[in-house]
């Protein structure tokens, strides 16, 4: 069992649902412990709980596709306003509107 320290505690706000505040009185109450107790034990525990959890191994994203271009025919540079007209005129086509 954890020694408890008297700690020099700090005033803080913090917004909770409605019902999670009656559970939590409720359990206060139930357990013969004050509202500010209860929730400082948990914290505590919580806190405890993430020390004792391996840490999160962000796996490496895939490598993005190789583009290659098509052979045989010249590709046309086009500005991103040539570019967006082309999509614009093919939405046009297909019902879909301007994209923007």
């Amino acid at each position: 069992m954890h020694k408890r320290i008297k700690m020099p505690a700090m005033r803080t706000t913090i917004d909770l649902p409605d019902q999670l505040l009656r559970q939590a009185k409720s359990r206060a109450a139930l357990s013969g412990m004050s509202l500010k107790d209860l929730i400082t034990r948990f914290i505590e525990r919580g806190l405890r709980q993430g020390e004792e959890q391996p840490p999160i191994v962000r796996q490496r994203r895939p490598d993005l596709p190789e583009v290659i271009a098509a052979r045989g025919r010249q590709m046309p540079l086009l500005s991103n306003t040539e570019t967006q007209a082309i999509l614009d005129a093919a939405d046009a086509e297909a019902g879909n509107g301007s994209r923007g």
